[in-house]
């Protein structure tokens, strides 16, 4: 089983993002599940939002502790609340920035078991500015998160976009969650050539 927690405030999609990777599984022939947890219900506050993604039927149903990818799409939460606790050793950690993921104050034990290319920060409100007119980060994100894994497909989550905003709507998310997945697999390619070039 895979299981993705996804911070963010109150307004940004949280908790959509969250469905929409569950439905882009449930495309893929995979059982899936999501979930919020809320803390007060306001514009701005934190929310949290969960999603397991497996082969087969998923019986747990408690949040998601111990995850094995973590989205951040409000960076100022980095110094608010521990949002990589529980990551698990070989995990993912995707922030929403246009900053270097080393520009952050991050403990180091908590992602030092992360591979270099498992970090990643995407800018995503940039992108959302620039396709939706909007500081709304989520379809960003999760196309970035279909670059850096292979738990769910690209197709897969602009299906899911699709279905969920029919329209002009899903056609702009999809565009931005295209743009994000091309520059992470791209930053990924050149990163993958240096290392090679410097052996």
């Amino acid at each position: 089983m895979f299981q993705i927690r996804i911070h963010g405030r109150g307004g940004q999609g949280v908790v959509t993002a969250a469905d929409l990777l569950a439905y882009a599984a449930f495309k893929e022939d995979r059982h899936a599940q999501a979930f919020p947890s809320f803390g007060s219900e306001r514009t701005g506050a934190p929310v949290v939002s969960y999603c397991r993604i497996d082969t087969k039927p998923i019986r747990s149903h408690e949040p998601v502790l111990t995850p094995d990818a973590v989205i951040v799409q409000d960076p100022t939460l980095l110094s608010a609340i521990d949002v990589f606790a529980g990551l698990r050793p070989g995990g993912y950690a995707i922030i929403n920035s246009a900053k270097p993921f080393s520009a952050f104050d991050i403990d180091p034990a908590t992602v030092a078991d992360l591979p270099d290319a498992h970090r990643l920060t995407v800018p995503a409100t940039d992108l959302a500015m620039e396709h939706l007119g909007r500081p709304m980060p989520n379809a960003v994100l999760l196309g970035a998160f279909t670059a850096v894994t292979d738990i769910v497909g690209l197709e897969a989550v602009c299906g899911a976009i699709s279905d969920r905003f029919p329209g002009a709507v899903g056609q702009r998310n999809i565009a931005a969650a295209r743009a994000a997945h091309r520059i992470v697999a791209d930053t990924l390619a050149r990163n993958l050539k240096e290392a090679a070039s410097a052996v």
